[in-house]
């Protein structure tokens, strides 16, 4: 079993897609993610899904079919923490990713857990925290299958 903190653009990016969603769901895995990333997944997951269908390529009822499963994903396989778990580790999360303080809550979050951070956002490398592409952790899942 792995303990993974999930970067915001990763989890929307996952959302988006089969693959993604198939591994989201992996039983192997123990997702957590920080509040303030659940509501910019929310946030982000309906302004692409209606740009995609503005531009043709989901039709409405796909559209709101898939904005369905990734509530439902979002809801069921994402372990939602509240900042008030991790909000004492602000300080030092934000010293451990200064070109993008905005992402202390991920980083909090892998502390107060102890846990790696699935993304691939470049920004986190060197924060004191292992991280994971979603390439390299499948391959790990493969591997050990």
């Amino acid at each position: 079993m792995m303990t993974l903190i999930i970067d915001a653009n990763i989890l929307i990016g996952e959302l988006l897609r089969q693959r993604g969603r198939e591994l989201l769901r992996n039983s192997q895995l123990f997702i957590y993610t920080s509040d303030k990333v659940i509501e910019e997944t929310n946030y982000e997951i309906q302004k692409r899904i209606s740009r995609m269908i503005t531009i043709g390529k989901l039709g409405k009822d796909a559209g709101v079919a898939l904005t369905q499963v990734a509530s439902e994903l979002l809801k069921i396989s994402i372990i939602n923490v509240p900042q008030i778990e991790y909000g004492y580790l602000e300080i030092e999360a934000k010293e451990r990713i200064p070109r993008d303080p905005d992402d202390w809550h991920t980083v909090a979050l892998a502390i107060h857990l102890d846990a790696a951070i699935w993304t691939q956002d470049n920004d986190f490398l060197g924060c004191g925290c292992p991280c994971w592409t979603t390439d390299t952790l499948i391959s790990h899942l493969k591997r050990i299958s």
